[in-house]
């Protein structure tokens, strides 16, 4: 089929994570999203309203919301199950020995031969056979694999395109400075021209994760084109949301993954048994983020920071909160009995309103909440957010320590283990 070039700079899951039937779940969702990926048109992706740029992740704080609905998720059909090519076995059954003999049958090539394993065929202009293949699948992700290149070369080398279409001709030799399916010269990987394409995907990713995030009380990133720390945390709480592999990595353009994420109407509820609770919490480790929710419907994602190594946020399943503390003679700032401080630290032993849910680990408001573990085993999140979380539960206002697991009516799941960029 006729290729077009057409370039345009517009556009392992850990053990111990989800327990019980949410692995199940994570699995099938993330079965179902490669499935869907194998049909996506090949059109170009909407892209969000630009949000106001800060720095890299640290927007001034908007006012959160004390509710908020995410749509319901959408149903995903499971791909129905291969029919079987094995003949169903019969009985044997033995004509008289008068009768004549039937007659032989051929059985047909349906019904013995192996499936075609022949690569499609190349068309006879193409410059060099040996640097292009025909595309199987609508993403660059399998032939990546069949060729050990990376995903965003492939992208690059063949004209910055989202989306492929099966049968399309892929340029498989990157950068080499020649079109090996035209002949034609082409872009190599340091050109400028081709930084500021990688650039301006980066920015069509920060937008989308803007547009995703903006109803659940997520500062927004800077619109920079800077894949750092906090756009990974973004990505990755994306992944986690509509049931991608966990992970800070960038994101590669023109990967199945990136597709998924662009296409995305909403951001969904993680599959999670924490939603089985009326109002719950979601912590989750790889990505130092925090969901919150009321049964099905996702009402926050914060950011996080939790226990460094020795100090580890522990591992829960829906573990009840059963102890608030609104410290109110001393501003809201409870000095930790276990690191006792000589005076107010917030960045040490000093905690804002701390909401505990497993002996000494809680859920606590920090001046200092980086996209990593920094604590000493608490989940931080800033002031503004956790006041918006105890707004949400009903207890800013509280004048009084509570030990009243049915009064604080919240229950906390954390999942996942750090592993950075």
């Amino acid at each position: 089929m006729p290729h077009l070039r057409a370039i345009s700079v517009e556009t392992p899951l850990p053990a111990n994570r989800d327990t019980g039937g949410a692995n199940a779940a994570r699995t099938r969702r993330s079965a179902a999203i490669a499935a869907l990926s194998l049909v996506l048109a090949a059109c170009a992706t909407t892209v969000g309203s630009v949000a106001p740029p800060a720095v890299d992740g640290a927007a001034s704080p908007s006012a959160s919301p004390t509710s908020a609905t995410s749509p319901s998720r959408p149903p995903v059909e499971s791909p129905p199950p291969a029919a079987s090519t094995s003949p169903s076995s019969t009985e044997a059954t033995f004509a008289p020995s008068t009768a004549p003999a039937p007659p032989a049958t051929t059985p047909t090539a349906t019904e013995t031969d192996p499936p075609s394993t022949t690569a499609p065929e190349l068309p006879d202009d193409v410059a060099n056979p040996d640097c292009v293949t025909v595309a199987t699948t609508p993403t660059f992700d399998v032939v990546a694999a069949e060729t050990s290149t990376p995903i965003r070369s492939l992208w690059i080398e063949n004209g910055f395109r989202d989306v492929i279409a099966v049968g399309d001709l892929v340029d498989t030799c990157v950068d080499n400075g020649i079109d090996d399916i035209t002949g034609a010269p082409t872009l190599r990987h340091d050109d400028e021209a081709v930084a500021a394409a990688v650039r301006a995907n980066v920015e069509r990713q920060q937008r989308k994760l803007n547009e995703l995030f903006a109803a659940y009380g997520t500062r927004p990133l800077a619109v920079d084109g800077d894949s750092g720390r906090y756009t990974g945390q973004r990505l990755c709480a994306a992944r986690v949301a509509l049931g991608l592999e966990p992970s800070m990595d960038d994101m590669a353009a023109g990967s199945a993954e990136q597709v998924v994420l662009l296409q995305a109407p909403h951001l969904p509820t993680p599959e999670t048994r924490a939603t089985e609770t009326r109002r719950w919490a979601l912590i989750d480790r790889t990505c130092q983020m925090m969901f919150i929710g009321a049964g099905a419907d996702l009402v926050f994602v914060f950011p996080t920071s939790t226990g460094t190594e020795g100090f580890e946020t522990r591992l829960q399943d829906r573990a009840p909160g059963f102890r608030f503390n609104p410290a109110v003679d001393n501003g809201g700032w409870h000095d930790s009995t276990e690191f006792p401080v000589g005076v107010d630290n917030p960045l040490n032993g000093n905690l804002y309103k701390p909401l505990y849910f497993d002996l000494g680990q809680a859920i606590h408001g920090a001046t200092n909440v980086p996209p990593a573990p920094a604590s000493k085993g608490c989940a931080r999140l800033t002031v503004p957010d956790q006041e918006a979380l105890l707004t949400f539960l009903g207890l800013l206002d509280a004048t009084e320590e509570t030990w009243r697991r049915q009064e604080i009516d919240f229950t906390v799941t954390v999942q996942g283990d750090f592993v950075g960029r």
